[in-house]
């Protein structure tokens, strides 16, 4: 969330001129339905999923399916479109976490999409106790917001210092909350910089980069993606390990790219 400087730039116009292929993404998990539904399962903890900037619950409907067949309890947030950010809209993210910890009476998991996984890293450093482990997809999570392209709507509608950053919060994105946390991102997304999702060496042992071959606007239904998720998803809670890109997964997942 922090204002951008002249060190970050967004993607590629190329990159953004293609988002279109999340069409064949789209395709592509719709034809594999079936065979991601025997995707690992999990123990059927709750798993929250946020939207990214201007997107709504709708967004994440195939991936909440997905989930729910594969034996989790999952969560919209309810709040309608993701577009502006205050402390309101902090309060009502922050009481949905409880809520949902409250209703479930176990620890969650969640998972943001480009600004949505922003707000699942920066809530779970307020309430670390609530949170088992969080996964963004495609977040612009350095301290520059002009990593991302649509930095400028945002700061049109928002202002360049929104209410929970002069108050001391959101200051800190590069910073990875204290649980378990992958940032699962591709080098050709046209929304978000891949540089700017990169977790960097130094904010704990439990953190890790998964790279795929994905547009921005396709994370959310990218078949490998799902991969990634039930992967993480199913591992046992206190027993986390890194993914694994041993066999077929070491042509398809790479490691994070040097900047």
């Amino acid at each position: 969330m922090a204002a951008e400087t002249a060190t970050a730039k967004p993607p590629a116009l190329f990159w953004t001129l293609t988002e279109g292929r999340a069409l064949f993404e789209f395709g592509a998990f719709s034809l594999l339905r079936k065979p991601l539904k025997k995707l690992p399962k999990g123990d059927g903890h709750p798993v929250l999923v946020l939207p990214g900037f201007m997107a709504g619950d709708r967004s994440t409907v195939p991936m909440r399916n997905l989930l729910e067949d594969l034996g989790y309890e999952t969560f919209g947030w309810n709040l309608g479109r993701n577009i502006r950010f205050d402390s309101e809209r902090e309060q009502e993210m922050r009481a949905l976490v409880q809520g949902i910890f409250e209703q479930t009476n176990r620890k969650i998991t969640i998972i943001g999409w480009s600004l949505g996984g922003v707000f699942a890293r920066e809530l779970t450093k307020i309430s670390p106790e609530l949170v088992r482990s969080v996964i963004s997809l495609g977040s612009p999570i350095s301290n520059d917001r002009g990593h991302s392209a649509p930095s400028r709507l945002f700061e049109v509608i928002n202002g360049k210092t929104t209410r929970p950053e002069s108050e001391g919060r959101y200051r800190n994105l590069n910073e990875a909350p204290p649980v378990p946390t992958t940032s699962i991102f591709t080098k050709s997304d046209g929304v978000v910089s891949w540089r700017g999702s990169v977790q960097h060496d130094g904010s704990h042992e439990q953190t890790e980069n998964i790279v795929v071959p994905a547009s921005h606007i396709g994370l959310g239904v990218n078949p490998l993606v799902m991969v990634a998720l039930a992967d993480r998803l199913a591992q046992p809670e206190g027993e986390w390990r890194p993914f694994k890109r041993s066999g077929w997964r070491s042509f398809l997942f790479k490691d994070a790219p040097k900047k």
